[in-house]
């Protein structure tokens, strides 16, 4: 998971300004608190939702506080920090809607955010990238707010688990084929469906999202979703960057500080959410 930087020593990638606050959460729920990184450098800059991996039952704002961190500077982009609810005390759909009141928010934010009136950009990595996606489609079919670009990272994205690489990376490489039955069973519930189009963004009509930059892992239980979401993007008429990495691994960019391939991969997306700003 990308919050494995969280976890490195030293002390943290230093940003502009740092503030804790939250925001209102979805019809019948509690606000939900989210992290305000703002680069140091004036001026104009994208606004960035990030949404949390830990398989929708893990993480929050201090352990990807220093991933948020490396992505306002790099990217010289306002990071917005997300800690949704999190399974099994809150299931699907119930992190979904606080991925998207939280876009909401800050789609009506952008120009005291961002210092001007876009670009937005939705992120996450694993679950994290699953609610991401799932937060794009229903800002397409809601109407709003409008978004730039989905910013990536081996995301989960069907709950049927049936690829090639699930298969061959099932076990030896941190994230397991195990691992991703437990999460998927405490995201969705007894019962749940695991085929809707926000739980298995995957399987969902994907015509009118933004263009995404998909960084995936070849060593990773996850890495055919990833690029399957690429394909199927452009099949759609989407435009969508495959950006793999054979011979890495689920959460290597999160080692950016340590691990040069995470540190570029890390870059690329950074370079990619600096790109819509005018």
């Amino acid at each position: 998971m990308l919050a494995r930087a969280s976890s490195s020593p030293g002390a943290p990638p230093p940003v502009g300004a740092v503030t804790d606050r939250s925001v209102p959460g979805p019809a019948g729920a509690p606000d939900i608190p989210v992290r305000v990184y703002r680069p140091a450098a004036p001026g104009p800059a994208p606004t960035v939702v990030h949404l949390h991996g830990g398989g929708w039952v893990l993480g929050g704002l201090d352990l990807y506080d220093r991933t948020c961190r490396a992505l306002c500077r790099a990217a010289r982009a306002v990071v917005v920090s997300v800690d949704y609810r999190l399974a099994p005390e809150a299931r699907f759909p119930a992190p979904v809607e606080d991925a998207y009141a939280a876009l909401v928010w800050a789609g009506r934010h952008l120009g005291d955010l961002g210092g001007a009136a876009g670009p937005l950009v939705v992120a996450g990595d694993s679950a994290g990238g699953n609610l991401a996606v799932a937060a794009a489609l229903l800002a397409r079919d809601r109407h709003g707010p409008p978004l730039a670009l989905q910013a990536l990272a081996y995301p989960a994205l069907d709950a049927a688990r049936d690829t090639a690489s699930y298969r061959a990376n099932a076990h030896g490489y941190y994230l397991t084929a195990t691992h991703l039955r437990w999460f998927w069973e405490q995201y969705l519930g007894p019962g749940g469906d695991g085929g809707h189009p926000l739980a298995s963004p995957l399987r969902a009509d994907l015509a009118g999202l933004p263009p995404a930059h998909v960084v995936t892992a070849g060593c990773d239980p996850l890495c055919d979703e990833g690029r399957a979401y690429v394909r199927a993007l452009r099949a759609a008429g989407v435009e969508a960057v495959d950006d793999h990495c054979p011979g890495m691994f689920h959460g290597f960019v999160g080692l950016a500080d340590v691990l040069p391939e995470g540190r570029a991969a890390l870059t690329r997306l950074a370079a990619a959410i600096a790109v819509p700003l005018p």
